[in-house]
């Protein structure tokens, strides 16, 4: 029954469909990856509803569907540079009366930082200094997302 969660999560995600994607979350819902760290609650909806609402270029394929993880890779053009990313991703999951209560994501961040920043991260992808530069920004964004009530920025 959790696999089958897991597949219409990723199936909307391939759908771009936040909504869809928050739903299948309880409301003291945890999420960490090696950006979002430590999300919690209604977060971790937004932060989903935020990346479908912003995404460019987006494709994603999923497979290794288990009652307790998946295999997925993002491909997307990253909005900060106009470069494009494909992300390789492990996520693990934890369940209760049929809705996700924690969800992690494994990806090497050095590797997403040289595709998505060019040679900053090529030459500063691996240091604590970037890394937490890129969770300031992408939490900055989440909060921004929020603020305005869900709805993605003007371009």
């Amino acid at each position: 029954m959790s696999a089958d969660v897991i597949t219409r999560f990723y199936t909307a995600f391939q759908a771009l469909d936040g909504e869809a994607m928050a739903a299948c979350y309880s409301a003291d819902a945890t999420f960490s990856d090696p950006v979002f760290t430590d999300l919690r609650g209604q977060q971790v909806g937004d932060m989903w509803r935020m990346l479908c609402s912003s995404a460019k270029d987006f494709s994603l394929t999923f497979d290794s569907v288990t009652d307790d993880s998946a295999h997925w890779v993002a491909t997307y053009t990253f909005t900060g540079t106009g470069r494009r990313v494909v992300n390789d991703i492990g996520a693990s999951f934890v369940f209760s009366d049929g809705l996700i209560t924690a969800h992690r994501d494994s990806f090497d961040l050095w590797k997403w930082s040289r595709q998505a920043l060019g040679p900053t991260g090529l030459a500063l992808g691996w240091t604590p200094m970037l890394h937490g530069k890129v969770r300031g920004q992408a939490m900055a964004g989440l909060r921004k997302f929020q603020q305005r009530g869900g709805e993605a920025p003007r371009a």
